[in-house]
């Protein structure tokens, strides 16, 4: 089942601008030091890999229906990618709490993202699946 759909649309040139104008402090702000060291391995690519995981930041804030508020911070959810290149979102702290939440009994929350780049435009799909527990890996109350 279905428990959240979120999308983001970022311009890379609104961040990068941001990037110029606050450098580190907006990076570690924002950007886990995972999440800079990507950005820093595609140096032609830079503004727009972190276009990219802030549009999936946004939209995953979306998709567990709080936006940015509620407490959730930024570095709450971060974007890795996997050997094939597929991004993968990682949730912690508050954002891990509310995503536990809306996960009802029984099943396992899932976060899928996409996220796709034209600049000046960087884009983000979060949907958030409820998946059932398989029978021998619930937990018995």
């Amino acid at each position: 089942m279905i428990l959240g759909i979120g999308s983001d649309l970022a311009n890379i040139e609104r961040i990068e601008a941001t990037i110029a104008r606050f450098g580190d402090r907006f990076l570690t702000r924002v950007f886990t030091a995972r999440e800079q060291r990507k950005a820093q391995s595609r140096p032609r690519a830079i503004a727009a890999t972190y276009a990219k995981r802030w549009a999936a930041k946004e939209a995953c804030s979306k998709a567990l229906g709080t936006g940015l508020r509620m407490g959730i911070s930024w570095k709450d959810m971060a974007v890795t990618n996997l050997s094939s290149g597929q991004p993968v979102m990682h949730v912690t702290g508050w954002a891990a709490e509310r995503l536990a939440a809306m996960t009802p009994a029984g099943h396992q929350a899932v976060i899928h993202v996409t996220l796709t780049d034209d600049h000046p435009w960087a884009q983000a799909f979060v949907v958030i699946e409820a998946r059932p527990l398989a029978p021998a890996t619930q937990s018995r109350t």
